[in-house]
């Protein structure tokens, strides 16, 4: 039927409400689909959003007229861009930005920096200077002036950690303050006297920056990750920032001279402070905490637990080695390459990147793994450096101090985790920080030991690795006994005669 409107017989055709023009707010009358009907579907050219850590990075655009420079430069600044925005992921990585725990890697990267670019500056003086003295005078008012005030203060700091309850991170940026100072003295005053004591007070906030980290470091611990994954993998970036940096200050030290480099090192410690002052306010929270000793009568204190003192003492025994090594090859080196200045940083950097490289290798696969017992693992530490010890004092040469200085390097970074894993296990949360600060306090003065040997000992190969590897021997033993509850000192008093 048709009308004069026009209209047909064809069914006038479904209306659905929301094509009134009296149609309600969808969420009165309800959605389309609510209503049996399915919209064709849309194609949209979305991406999704990026995690809260990811940092999107803008991609750089390619040069208009292709030259090889405009191509070359174009290449690096991709790669670059790349690079930065890998090492943001892994720096964030496992809510480390959420619990503070980048902040902390950031600051412990410059303090790593700021080392390497002074054992740059001073690789020339303090080592060699004092190697070339003949007279034991020489040589023990060098140890005076460079090792052992180490053993006198590293005590202090222990227990003035469980003292601060407030500061940490002023403490922390404070001793950046200082070697701000430390090193302009050092750059104003590199060819006279000034510059071993100003050394000696950089190095010195150097290890208390150490230790404050690891009293701070439980206090950001992601709950993703344990404890010594946490310090292995700060130690990593740490390593791969003294690389990093410590080629820049010899860049600066050969333009404009080792007082370059400690103008360099100033900068970092600048740019250190106030990466420490951005550290989360919340590692300045100390309620509840108790702190721990090694054997403690007194009320209040929390005694380590012996898991806790058998990894001390093995960590220790290894510490002995690195810091033995450290010295002593600067002093065999210039003694066998006397004059030739250019062959000796070669020889002290083969030895030098043995040891970086097993020290990052070392806390790579401790960054990795997981030890299911800490106590072999550091037996078999200590038994690696011990043989490897060995070898080179059969076989003196470059060649197996460098081999030496790998496999301690990685043994003691293989140790220190399983230390960690060990504290976070056996110690409440509590009183982590402080056991944490404590034994930072003691591997620091058995490295100093280790440093002393090798300032005091003669300068041959055989001779000062044959008294290490006795050393090593007799910690090794006291390290097992420890583990079944006895040690060397029960068994000498014992077989000790009694006094009448």
């Amino acid at each position: 039927m048709t009308g004069d409107r026009g209209w047909s017989d064809e069914p006038t055709p479904k209306r659905y409400p929301w094509q009134d023009d009296e149609y309600q707010p969808r969420q009165r009358r309800g959605t389309p689909s609510e209503h049996g009907f399915q919209p064709p579907p849309r194609t949209q050219n979305t991406r999704p959003l990026p995690d809260e850590d990811q940092q999107t990075t803008p991609r750089p655009k390619p040069p208009k007229k292709l030259t090889v420079t405009r191509v070359a430069w174009f290449r690096s600044k991709q790669l670059s861009q790349q690079a930065v925005a890998a090492f943001r992921r892994a720096a964030h990585a496992d809510g480390a930005k959420k619990s503070g725990m980048s902040s902390v890697t950031y600051a412990v990267m410059m303090n790593y920096a700021a080392d390497a670019a002074m054992a740059v500056a001073l690789a020339n003086t303090l080592f060699f200077s004092a190697a070339s003295a003949e007279s034991k005078t020489k040589v023990a008012l060098y140890l005076l002036i460079t090792v052992a005030p180490f053993a006198l203060i590293a005590p202090v700091i222990g227990p003035l950690l469980d003292k601060i309850q407030r500061g940490r991170r002023l403490a922390l940026a404070a001793s950046c303050v200082l070697r701000i100072g430390l090193s302009v003295v050092m750059a104003l005053n590199f060819d006279n006297w000034l510059l071993y004591p100003a050394a000696l007070g950089s190095m010195v906030l150097s290890k208390s920056f150490t230790v404050l980290k690891s009293a701070i470091t439980p206090r950001v611990l992601p709950p993703e990750i344990t404890l010594s994954k946490t310090n292995a993998r700060m130690t990593v970036f740490g390593l791969a920032a003294g690389a990093v940096f410590g080629a820049f200050a010899a860049g600066f030290a050969n333009l404009f001279g080792s007082p370059g480099a400690l103008w360099f090192t100033a900068v970092l410690c600048l740019v250190n402070a106030v990466l420490c002052m951005r550290i989360p306010a919340w590692v300045e929270v100390t309620e509840g905490e108790v702190p721990a000793a090694l054997r403690s009568r007194k009320p209040g204190k929390r005694p380590m637990s012996r898991h806790i003192v058998v990894s001390l003492w093995g960590n220790g025994t290894i510490r002995v080695l690195t810091g033995f090594l450290t010295l002593f090859a600067a002093f065999v080196v210039r003694e066998q390459t006397e004059g030739d200045a250019v062959r000796q940083l070669l020889l002290l950097g083969v030895i030098a990147g043995a040891a970086g490289i097993g020290s990052f290798l070392g806390n790579a696969i401790g960054a990795r793994q997981q030890f299911g017992k800490p106590d072999e693992v550091v037996l078999g530490c200590v038994g690696t450096a011990l043989a490897a010890t060995i070898v080179a004092a059969a076989l003196p040469g470059l060649v197996t101090a460098a081999i030496v200085g790998l496999l301690g390097a990685t043994a003691s970074a293989l140790a220190k985790v399983s230390l960690d894993a060990v504290i976070q296990d056996d110690l409440p949360e509590e009183s982590r920080a402080s056991a944490f600060g404590r034994s930072e306090t003691i591997l620091q003065l058995t490295w100093v030991f280790g440093g002393a040997l090798g300032v005091l000992l003669p300068p041959t190969f055989w001779v000062g690795f044959l008294v290490v590897a006795v050393l090593l021997a007799l910690g090794l033993t006291q390290t097992w006994m420890s583990r079944n509850g006895t040690s060397l000192h029960r068994l000498v008093r014992r077989a000790a005669p009694a006094t009448p």
